[in-house]
């Protein structure tokens, strides 16, 4: 029996993380599907969806895992940091609160995730600009301060989505196609239209999640 070749040259593994009501079902549905809906309820426990999507010529298989922020999820879904090979941390830009929990979320990422995973930064929710209350400075800032790609996006006006996915996904690509031998030299990462980058690498020191 002849044998089934792949239909996909690698598997990316990704997860959405941040506080509960950010948009983090939005954002993966607007992606993987060109849908939203503004009835979402909260997600409960852990869910995912699959895309494929080209990338300088190879086929990459992505396996997008939206994960609930409720505290009671906490020990379900820091089981699935294990693994993955970027992760974008949501916040809304209406809601102070989730900001401000950036670096709870961080620290997780530090002690459950693996030490080279990717990071990135979204500001959601760019659309209600009338009920902001995170100027998008201020998320430049934090991403500068921890080394982290950033950029602001909205699901309800599909803004930045396609091109947050892009970005995070093509940087995996980078650091997967470096040979071991070259891993120290300095990679210039790829210029994407409005999602901002920066050079110095994740400075956080692991701590206990959560505190």
């Amino acid at each position: 029996m002849a044998r089934k070749t792949s239909t996909y040259d690698s598997l990316f593994k990704l997860l959405l993380i941040g506080e509960s009501a950010v948009g983090k079902t939005s954002l993966m549905c607007r992606y993987s599907d060109d849908a939203f809906n503004a009835a979402y309820i909260s997600t409960i426990g852990i869910d995912f969806k699959m895309k494929t999507i080209e990338v300088q010529g190879k086929r990459i298989k992505l396996q997008i895992w939206d994960t609930a922020g409720q505290e009671r999820f906490h020990t379900i879904t820091t089981s699935y940091y294990r693994g993955a090979m970027g992760i974008m941390l949501v916040y809304d830009v209406a809601n102070r609160k989730s900001f401000e929990n950036i670096s709870k979320w961080l620290r997780c990422i530090r002690k459950h995730a693996s030490d080279d995973v990717r990071i990135m930064l979204l500001g959601n929710k760019c659309d209600m600009e009338d009920k902001r209350v995170v100027p998008t400075a201020d998320g430049e800032q934090t991403a500068r301060e921890h080394g982290i790609a950033f950029t602001e996006t909205s699901a309800k006006d599909n803004i930045n989505i396609e091109k947050a996915f892009l970005a995070l996904v093509e940087d995996i690509h980078r650091d997967i196609s470096v040979e071991p031998k070259s891993k120290n030299v300095n990679v210039k990462l790829s210029s994407v239209s409005v999602v901002t980058r920066w050079k110095n690498k994740y400075s956080l020191k692991k701590s206990k999640c959560c505190a």
